[in-house]
């Protein structure tokens, strides 16, 4: 979907597809079939945005066949859907019984993810519509924070130096400009955007900067006007922005409020939980880990690294934490021009919702994404924005 900023700069909104499991090409096709169609013909809307995730094995396939990608972009183009971003955070196996700390593997002192994530880019600057010059690749915020050294932070320098020479070739070949961003998240070396300024700052070059999730921004109790401002003055570019909302607890220390909490306490994906105290931020990896007795401080609210429905926060007595991610749209497109032109709804735990709370069918499943991104859509023309055809 595509908006016009009052400056007359045009913005994306597109959904991620990391919410539809699928590491090989053929599985990518049927994504694109199954699901991102019937999202666009329940929007009504001719052409619809997504935000393709490429496993190593999808990726490797395309890039190594030419006329592989030629038919991924005619798939696109037949089924009224484009691509101007990438989710390059998970390398494989995002769609396994047990993902964890499985997902920050390999990081930027592997060399695997610099060869990744060039070849994303190649593959991006590829299926860019005709008319679309530059793209985005949210990335790893560099590692998880206890496997990281001085000798692997080097190594991860190194690698990011390499990168935007390589897009800097990229561009000069194909004429589409590929920028790269960090995207921090609780429990990494990157954790808030605050973090994200000393190295980028150190990387020096505007096709490396910073992916804002609201989701992970909401967890570690950020405030948008702080951090955005800071990045800002830091002159770390904003190269996309994840529209998501965490899990919020208000009351943690009250027993209906565990109960409810620990329903969302699955063995998928790895829920960081945040708590703000006069010390400053505690937390744990898992939210199972904070609901221990006596593992985190549970005077002040809770947050959790849940990517709940944009559109259906949880019932009471949980709540999501949509109001941040209206806070920072709002600060990213509200002014006089946009800090960021890449929007991206990432809710990929409709799965891992209780039991009660999964779409049960394909049909749901598309229900809900539809209107997650009518919610993205009405926020984005309350801020004065036109939606185009």
């Amino acid at each position: 979907m595509r908006f016009r900023h009052p400056d007359g700069s045009t913005v994306h909104l597109a959904y991620c597809t990391n919410v539809h499991p699928a590491e090989t090409l053929d599985g990518v096709l049927a994504q694109l079939r199954d699901h991102c169609e019937p999202v666009r013909r329940r929007l009504g809307r001719d052409r619809l945005g997504i935000g393709l995730w490429l496993a190593k094995d999808a990726a490797h396939a395309l890039v190594t066949d030419p006329s592989a990608l030629r038919r991924l972009r005619t798939e696109l183009d037949s089924r009224g859907l484009e691509v101007v971003t990438l989710n390059g955070f998970p390398y494989e196996g995002f769609g396994a019984d047990e993902v964890k700390y499985r997902v920050y593997k390999p990081d930027w002192a592997d060399a695997e993810r610099l060869e990744h994530t060039t070849a994303l880019a190649r593959l991006l600057a590829g299926l860019l519509p005709d008319d679309v010059t530059e793209g985005t690749i949210s990335t790893l915020p560099l590692a998880w924070r206890t496997v990281y050294d001085d000798s692997r932070a080097s190594q991860a320098h190194t690698a990011f130096a390499t990168l935007a020479e390589r897009l800097d070739a990229l561009e000069e070949l194909t004429g589409r400009s590929i920028r790269i961003g960090l995207e921090p998240e609780p429990g990494c070396i990157v954790e808030t955007t605050a973090d994200a300024i000393a190295p980028l700052t150190a990387i020096g070059h505007d096709r490396i900067g910073v992916c804002v999730d609201t989701c992970h921004l909401a967890t570690s109790f950020e405030d948008p006007h702080t951090a955005l401002q800071a990045l800002t003055t830091a002159g770390v570019p904003i190269v996309k922005s994840q529209l998501s909302a965490a899990l919020h607890a208000e009351h943690p220390h009250l027993p209906e409020v565990r109960e409810a909490l620990a329903a969302f306490d699955e063995p998928r994906f790895l829920h960081q939980t945040r708590t703000l105290t006069a010390a400053g931020l505690r937390g744990t990896d898992d939210l199972g880990e904070a609901l221990k007795e006596d593992a985190l401080p549970d005077a002040s609210p809770w947050r959790a690294h849940f990517h709940v429905p944009l559109h259906a926060a949880p019932a009471a007595p949980l709540t999501s934490t949509l109001p941040v991610l209206k806070d920072t749209l709002t600060r990213l497109v509200g002014g006089p021009h946009p800090l960021t032109r890449h929007l991206e709804v990432e809710t990929y735990t409709w799965q891992a919702l209780p039991p009660e709370l999964r779409p049960r069918a394909r049909a749901q499943l598309a229900d809900g994404i539809a209107a997650e991104l009518t919610l993205a859509r009405d926020l984005l023309t309350d801020l004065g924005l036109k939606e185009l055809p």
